[in-house]
């Protein structure tokens, strides 16, 4: 690939990441609202705990089955079959794929609702203590759970979509969920019906919501539902074989934040609370650009991948990590740095009180510290699946994994919810240290350009020290965030990072 051609790669890589986060950011604009709306009328105390480990039952497994694993193996496979045999094979593969989600997903949704009370007991076996919140749970997640049924099948128009070069209407899905949550939340609270209790049954009717929604995206580029499917396809052989090992490994960021939430519920109540308003703030610059940028790149690291183009595929994945890190690391300066202002801010009222901020800016804080790491797993995971290679990120999942099990529970004695945050954001990056380095032993060196990384990571130092020199009150802080990323984007050009002209050629439509 010659330098013109990169140059074009990464330009359209870029522009359909842009795509992506702007539709993502969208959503993500709505979610600080839902978020802000929920702290005020549920709070942070154990109510809210009992909602949010309901919750994050269905999203676990919407990263597991969906998201995650699915996904990632579904575009691989799907991409090849429509460039050797057509997209009606293709399509063909994917009715298939629906058929066989409904029915493996269908059946763990039934067993969950009956199994609900050992299954809540299993997540968080610290609520055991306190019956009327644990039975609340139970209650909870009976509601919530049949939402996977639905989303794992807008997980699987995601990957329709995406492998045909539309990016904007799964990225913009979730901003219905978010708005079906808002509605819910405040008609109970205004009605002076149980918050928890709606907001649970909006997030089943949010699947039903997003899942319909597709639909006429499908259309557009020739899709139905309606067709011939052959349940014993090749491609669903092949990609179950990417995807079982996947179920585990794909998500191991979740993962970690549910065994931060199975040790929180022995902690005081409302610790669940303050680690899930932690992480929201953090899942933004990470859903917005570092998931845009993955979910953008797998689809042509799966076709240089399978076309054996290497040095196409290093360049792809090299372009996919630097323009992640450039948006990650000046993330984690301002988390860091504004932890208490965007706290006190976005859900400083209501039922969320002083001790509510000052704990879950600590969380922040704690998340934070991991947020690059978080941003390049995905792309580095894609790059082992558009190599078919799914055991090796299943294993150094599990070394992660372990990593935070062992210090989530050392941490957790003297530094409580804190102590559980860093845990995940150390076990995250055991995660992709160990992943680059297994995949510069497959593919060669494919990092390039290192010293682009030290500049990124200096002027996000600079940052950082600007914003806690400059002590102002929480609203003006907030508000001067627009400044500190123009200044951090002048310093990046002052210092010709390819990152920053990339994302200016982009903005500027060339």
């Amino acid at each position: 690939m010659n330098s013109e051609s990169a140059h074009t790669s990464s330009g359209s890589l870029a522009r359909k990441a842009s795509v992506v986060a702007g539709a993502t950011l969208i959503s993500r604009i709505l979610g600080f609202a839902r978020d802000l709306i929920i702290a005020f009328t549920l709070g942070a105390g154990p109510v809210a705990d009992a909602f949010f480990v309901a919750f994050r039952l269905p999203n676990l497994l919407r990263r597991l089955f969906a998201e995650g694993s699915l996904t990632l193996a579904f575009i691989p496979v799907f991409t090849k079959i429509k460039n050797s045999q057509g997209k009606d094979e293709a399509f063909i593969l994917a009715r298939s794929v629906q058929l066989w989600l409904l029915m493996i997903v269908g059946l763990i949704t039934i067993m969950a609702l009956i199994f609900a009370n050992p299954l809540t007991s299993i997540i968080a076996p610290g609520f055991r203590s306190s019956p009327e919140i644990f039975d609340l749970t139970v209650f909870l997640v009976r509601i919530c759970f049949p939402y996977i049924l639905f989303i794992s099948s807008v997980a699987m128009c995601m990957g329709v979509l995406n492998s045909m070069n539309h990016f904007f209407a799964p990225a913009v899905a979730p901003a219905l969920m978010n708005l079906t949550l808002i509605i819910c939340a405040l008609s109970a609270y205004y009605g002076g019906f149980n918050v928890a209790i709606y907001l649970s049954a909006g997030v089943f009717l949010s699947g039903i919501i997003q899942w319909y929604f597709q639909y006429p995206f499908l259309k557009h580029v020739g899709f139905s539902w309606k067709g011939s499917y052959s349940l014993k396809h090749p491609g669903v052989l092949r990609i179950g074989k990417l995807m079982l090992p996947t179920v585990f490994g794909a998500a191991v960021y979740q993962l970690n934040i549910l065994i931060g939430t199975v040790l929180a519920s022995f902690l005081a109540a409302g610790s669940i609370s303050y680690l899930y308003y932690a992480d929201r703030l953090v899942q933004f610059p990470l859903g917005v650009f570092a998931v845009a940028i993955s979910t953008v790149a797998l689809p042509s690291l799966s076709a240089l991948a399978g076309a054996g183009n290497m040095s196409g595929f290093k360049k792809t994945l090299n372009s996919s990590v630097s323009l992640t890190l450039f948006i990650a690391l000046p993330s984690t300066a301002g988390l860091i740095g504004l932890s208490y202002p965007l706290i006190e801010v976005i859900f400083g009222r209501g039922e969320f009180t002083e001790t509510a901020v000052q704990a879950t800016s600590l969380a922040l804080i704690g998340y934070a510290v991991g947020l690059p790491a978080f941003s390049c797993v995905r792309p580095l995971v894609s790059a082992f699946y558009a190599l078919e290679d799914t055991k090796t990120p299943v294993k150094i999942a599990v070394i992660s994994l372990l990593v935070n099990i062992c210090l989530g529970i050392l941490l957790m004695q003297k530094l409580h919810h804190l102590g559980l945050a860093l845990a995940a954001s150390i076990s995250s990056w055991s995660n992709v240290i160990l992943l680059g380095m297994a995949l510069s032993r497959k593919t060669g060196q494919w990092l390039s350009h290192q010293q682009n990384l030290w500049k990124m990571l200096s002027i996000s130092c600079v940052l950082l020290l600007g914003i806690k020199l400059l002590s102002i009150s929480p609203w003006k802080a907030v508000a001067l965030i627009p400044l500190w990323a123009i200044l951090y984007f002048v310093m990046a050009m002052g210092l010709k990072l390819p990152e920053a002209s990339m994302i200016a050629r982009t903005w500027a439509g060339k």
